[in-house]
């Protein structure tokens, strides 16, 4: 479970003998889920029956607490009193002896003990600068930025995949009142809008005020984020360590999030329905009070968590044929801010799992945590393009063809070669 140390944006093969290329295949995606059916022709032929959800946590979520650098000399004291400590109360789980695992994420480290969990590190999207909507944009579109999008990735490769024999073309559904613009496109999409889909809404004005006033006044970020503290803990009871309760079963804030996750996990295992699926969930920007070890960033991490365990619970066997990718807009600064929170940053991680995942593994091409290393002297800095994931996650998982990645579905990404590998 050693810690992959390659070239940026290499393919993992050959930089450890464990590591090598297979082939899979499936794909992805927005406060949202989109979902669409499309069987490869090696499930027809009978071989497997593959899936893939996409996750797209917005807001920033800061890689740094999730997965701790623990070994990292300038770790502790880039990150203060927000560091995840490295023994006794609130350690995390430990994953390679380098980074260590947020303890609010049992489930996670489980999958990661089965080998059904990788972690990527120090990814970004080709953007750089620090705006929440120009950053989801890139993410996606799939596109290296520069003018508004119009579509998305998913869709350009839903529109790109061969029919399998069927009449039609294979149909993208977003569950969702507004398809997101990483299946907006040419492909037809269906839409169905879950009842009491209220959580999409309320994280995402909370974020918006609270990424507000981290930018123009910390003292009142400070105070708006404990006031949303105080709300959710009368609202229910969130344990970092056990998972999501609640005095509805659910809890909150995340209850409507594992119910799309169970929602999602029923859309993939109908027979003859969707294989593809894509989900996003607000709530991730943490300017103020962010609360890695406990508190909000602990609670949120937790609540993804019963999701993961929702999901991976309602796939049963197809799990096995699964592959779940959680990425985010953008991470938060190395160090802390003057309001126990972090800022807008740049690298971050992205997670892998299912049974189809070759996990156990953190894969990173570390770059360090010294001012030096620094990207601006304040983030992580950025060593892998995350396209270079999506690449290699649907070139071995969906067996769609690197040519059309590379001209179709990410036409400016000749930097970001596949990475392979992460399929097992």
């Amino acid at each position: 479970m050693a810690t992959i140390r390659c070239a940026s944006d290499a393919g993992v093969t050959g930089c450890s003998e464990d590591v090598a290329l297979s082939r899979r295949g499936l794909l992805i995606g927005g406060a949202t889920l989109a979902l669409w059916s499309f069987l490869p022709k090696s499930a027809i032929a009978g071989a497997r029956d593959p899936r893939l959800l996409v996750v797209v946590l917005r807001g920033g979520l800061d890689g740094l607490s999730l997965a701790a650098p623990i070994g990292d000399p300038d770790f502790a004291k880039l990150r203060g009193r927000l560091a995840l400590p490295v023994s006794g109360e609130g350690a995390g789980l430990p994953l390679d002896g380098f980074f260590t695992l947020n303890g609010a994420m049992p489930m996670l480290h489980a999958l990661y003990q089965k080998k059904e969990a990788l972690i990527l590190h120090a990814v970004a999207s080709p953007y750089r600068g620090r705006s929440h909507f120009d950053a989801q944009d890139v993410l996606e579109s799939g596109l290296g930025g520069g003018g508004k999008a119009t579509d998305g990735w998913l869709n350009r490769a839903l529109a790109g995949m061969p029919s399998a024999g069927a009449a039609e073309k294979p149909k993208g559904l977003a569950l969702a009142a507004v398809v997101p613009l990483v299946i907006r496109g040419s492909a037809p999409v269906l839409t169905w809008t879950p009842p009491a889909y209220r959580l999409p809404f309320r994280a995402d004005t909370i974020a918006r005020i609270t990424d507000l006033y981290g930018q123009t006044d910390p003292a009142l970020a400070k105070a708006f984020a404990a006031g949303i503290e105080i709300d959710r803990m009368a609202d229910s009871t969130l344990d970092p360590k056990a998972g999501l309760k609640g005095k509805d079963g659910g809890g909150q804030p995340f209850r409507e999030f594992t119910a799309a996750a169970e929602a999602a996990a029923k859309f993939l295992t109908t027979p003859g329905g969707p294989r593809i699926g894509a989900l996003s969930v607000d709530g991730w920007d943490t300017h103020a009070n962010e609360g890695a070890v406990k508190g909000l960033l602990a609670n949120r991490l937790a609540g993804l968590d019963a999701a993961i365990k929702a999901f991976a619970d309602g796939m049963g066997p197809a799990w096995q044929d699964t592959v779940v990718l959680l990425v985010t807009e953008f991470g938060r600064t190395a160090q802390t801010n003057g309001t126990d929170g972090t800022d807008h940053g740049t690298a971050t991680t992205a997670l892998l799992l299912g049974g189809a995942v070759k996990g156990g593994r953190v894969v990173a091409d570390w770059p360090g945590l010294s001012q030096k290393a620094l990207f601006e002297g304040r983030d992580l800095a950025p060593t892998r393009d995350v396209r270079s994931i999506l690449k290699g996650i649907l070139g071995d998982h969906l067996g769609i063809p690197q040519g059309v990645l590379a001209g179709k579905v990410f036409p400016d990404s000749a930097s970001a070669a596949a990475l392979g590998g992460l399929i097992g």
